[in-house]
């Protein structure tokens, strides 16, 4: 029987989860000590053995939360189908969490396999007859190995689904629920997003049974370890030659840097090869599978100073010491910009945000500050940046107001598109003093819930 100091020695430790040797010994090989707030959370929950839905944050453990009391409960039967599958969004979070599970089940006897699309479907195919006990895929290439009746979902027990959200703003929906729909009745569903939407109500509401939530912090919630400053930019020309003047700074040494959409990722990166040859590669879905992997260990290895990537790359990955996360175009949807500002400022570390604002780009600016409930610090563009007066075709082609070629003012004024006069100036309360004009078609309502809940405050 355990004394009350040998209790508490354990408290704030993986000893406190009693886990197997064979795993404990992994998780001390790894050099993991502390337990976060999602893994020690969800623990109980998922060995319970009940469905889980888990709203968290990129970057807080959620991996680990869900392995490590799946693998506690692991006991050897004798079968070469899948026992537990996990499905994730993108090929690099599938060699990711692949590579996560076999560190911990070094001392263990279990096959993993993953599988991905853009490679040799036959060799993956080969791979799941020799047999597999966990399967960690992307949608669609699970759901092709399904069609053939290559993978069979005869002994699965737990299904995992990571960065639901995410797998939604892909166009997922279709192959999970068909997968969903070729599953038995009786098996665990453990599902994580970070954020709540109706489209996850749905297939909560569809498919799983009576799920327990288990939540770290609501969507949105700023992150306090990361600097965010902005500069407002005319056009995107502009915008190029901003971050090759910011680049000469050395304290820019690991960077990521995001664009919109492909085909504008390799014009930023061919640009910036002219400028600092051999510093930065590009990361997007129509790279193969090779070059992506390639160039992400070249960037973890420190071999190059940077990759200019798409969205592909602001979910789930865990890539080390980032020091700045640059936004070349400011995201569509306000929430995927606290997903790419959370590839800094990891592991108890700061970090420093920067976004390049267009006047296009503005009213989603001031969502994502509603939505973090803090404001971006503008900062006046550097006197050595020239200011084109060249749109680019798809600028031009989205052309939505008067572009201006002056250098442009940070508060906002003459040298962007002039506001209507029923604009009104709003403070949200943040660190920056300066203020900003909300469009008349941002949502009053947010506006009016945030102050609602200062007031009871």
């Amino acid at each position: 029987m355990c004394t009350f100091a040998q209790i508490t020695s354990k408290m704030n430790t993986f000893e406190q989860f009693n886990l197997p040797k064979s795993l404990q010994k992994a998780v001390d090989a790894i050099g993991l000590t502390t337990p976060t707030p999602i893994q020690e959370k969800s623990f109980s929950v998922i060995m319970s053995g009940r469905d889980m839905m888990g709203i968290a944050q990129t970057g807080t453990g959620k991996t680990f939360a869900y392995l490590l009391p799946l693998l506690k409960q692991w006991k050897f039967i004798a079968t070469d189908t899948p026992r537990i599958m996990i499905l994730v969004p993108t090929r690099e979070l599938v060699v990711q969490v692949a590579g996560e599970v076999e560190k911990l089940t070094e001392f263990m006897s279990v096959r993993t396999l993953g599988v991905y699309g853009g490679v040799n479907i036959n060799t993956q195919k080969t791979s799941v007859y020799q047999g597999v006990d966990i399967i960690v895929g992307t949608p669609g290439r699970i759901m092709d190995l399904a069609l053939d009746n290559v993978i069979r979902f005869d002994s699965l027990q737990k299904l995992v689904i990571d960065e639901f959200d995410e797998m939604l703003n892909l166009g997922f929906r279709a192959q999970v629920t068909s997968i969903l729909s070729m599953l038995k009745n009786k098996r665990q569903n453990i599902l994580f997003s970070a954020t709540m939407t109706e489209e996850v109500d749905e297939m909560l509401e569809d498919y799983f049974e009576m799920p327990e939530e288990v939540s770290l912090a609501k969507s949105g919630t700023p992150l306090e370890k990361i600097e965010q400053f902005g500069y407002l930019a005319p056009n995107f020309l502009t915008k190029i030659n901003l971050l090759i003047e910011l680049l000469k700074e050395e304290k820019l040494e690991r960077v990521l840097i995001f664009i919109n959409n492909k085909k504008t990722a390799d014009l930023v990166a061919d640009k910036l090869e002219e400028v600092y040859p051999d510093q930065f590669g590009v990361i997007h879905s129509n790279k193969s599978q090779n070059y992506r992997l390639n160039t992400m260990a070249s960037f973890q290895n420190g071999e190059i100073r940077g990759i200019v990537t798409t969205d592909v790359m602001a979910r789930g990955l865990d890539i080390s010491d980032i020091s700045h996360v640059i936004n070349m175009e400011f995201p569509e949807i306000s929430e995927q910009y606290i997903h790419r500002i959370g590839r800094t400022g990891r592991a108890d570390k700061s970090g420093i945000a920067i976004s390049f604002i267009s006047p296009k780009e503005q009213e989603i600016q001031i969502e994502a500050e509603l939505l973090m409930e803090k404001e971006i610090d503008f900062l006046p563009l550097p006197e050595e940046v020239e200011i084109s007066d060249k749109l680019l075709p798809f600028e031009k082609e989205k052309r939505e107001v008067k572009y201006s070629t002056k250098r442009p003012n940070t508060e906002g004024g003459e040298a962007f598109h002039e506001k209507s006069k029923k604009n009104k100036k709003v403070n949200l309360g943040g660190p920056s003093k300066t203020k900003k004009k909300v469009s008349s078609s941002v949502n009053r309502n947010i506006l009016k819930t945030r102050d609602a809940k200062r007031k009871k405050k």
